[in-house]
């Protein structure tokens, strides 16, 4: 596989994921500001901004100022409208390894942003994010049933577990230190898409230590942190064209996304709320790190290199040059 197609896919997983779980955490953020009078709308929503990496501006906040800069501005590059726009731009130049029902579903999706925005401001918030969500549902659905289980596949589907445990992570941080007690974690759940899993598994017990321990550790729910986490580490492996090392990982990302599930794995039980804020950082840096691997691994692994006209030299190569 071309690794600009390679490169293309893994963003296309990771621009959609990126917006599901924002229009997510922000259809809860905004249901709670609307419906309880108690809450301090500029508070909560500069701990939403900085939950999603985006530095709050001057003023006062609320409802239709952090709906406006999160899921229609431009300003950031990290709103939803703009993920959209991005995993658009790169199934365009990767239409031979795309089925042509994901294309169609996320041009769609891109073309009916404005109807969806303008429903929103007639209707609500709800509207806008009710869109999103079953719009990247479709897209995911479609990339399931409609691409082989090869290379590409693998690369879209890394994409999307890297940019889930980053999304997590930071719901995640946007609790750490709340009281156990606090309403707060079933906010949580509900922009995890977790809540009635939860409910199920716990048989309705809700505690901060199991909302943490189902959010970061469940083997069996999709988006946890440590499901997401074992995807990408087994995506990895399949990529791998030579896997028979006889010491450990070959490659960076390997090792990272190993030692991250490892430690996960194996932490000692009623402990996970302990330095929780730190943990959460060491998990986010891996994320990061992990990508930093794969661009370098796959995606641009050979120099770039210059070429000269070799005629006009007499056939005689400049320094520096080939």
């Amino acid at each position: 596989m071309l690794a600009r197609n390679a490169e293309s896919l893994y963003w296309i997983g990771r621009y959609v994921e990126r917006a599901d779980d924002t229009a997510r955490i922000l259809d809860i953020a905004v249901h709670q500001l609307l419906e309880d009078a108690t809450v301090d709308p500029d508070r909560t929503s500069r701990v939403l901004l900085r939950v999603l990496g985006i530095e709050p501006p001057a003023g006062v906040l609320d409802v239709w100022s952090v709906t406006d800069l999160v899921a229609f501005g431009h300003e950031h590059g990290g709103s939803i409208v703009d993920s959209i726009g991005n995993a658009r731009e790169n199934a365009k130049g990767a239409r031979e390894v795309t089925s042509s029902e994901m294309w169609e579903c996320l041009n769609a999706t891109y073309n009916g942003l404005t109807a969806a925005e303008k429903a929103a401001r007639s209707l609500g918030p709800h509207e806008f994010f009710a869109y999103v969500k079953d719009r990247t549902a479709m897209f995911a659905g479609l990339s399931d049933s409609t691409l082989s289980r090869d290379d590409g596949y693998r690369f879209l589907l890394l994409g999307r577990s890297i940019e889930r445990v980053d999304m997590m992570v930071r719901l995640l941080l946007s609790r750490a230190g709340d009281r156990t007690s606090s309403p707060a974690w079933v906010t949580l759940l509900r922009s995890a898409g977790a809540h009635d899993t939860y409910l199920r598994s716990h048989r309705g017990a809700l505690d901060a230590g199991l909302v943490v321990e189902f959010i970061l550790l469940d083997r069996l729910f999709p988006r946890s942190v440590f499901h997401a986490v074992r995807v990408a580490e087994s995506c990895l492996a399949e990529l791998d064209q030579r896997p028979s090392s006889r010491v450990g990982a070959r490659h960076e990302a390997q090792r990272l996304l190993g030692r991250a599930r490892s430690e996960l794995e194996f932490l000692p039980p009623g402990v996970l709320l302990e330095d929780l804020q730190d943990r959460l950082l060491a998990l986010q840096r891996i994320c990061r790190e992990v990508s930093e691997a794969i661009a370098l691994q796959y995606f641009h692994a050979a120099p770039w290199v210059a070429w000269t006209d070799l005629r006009s030299s007499h056939d005689v190569p400049v320094e520096g040059e080939l």
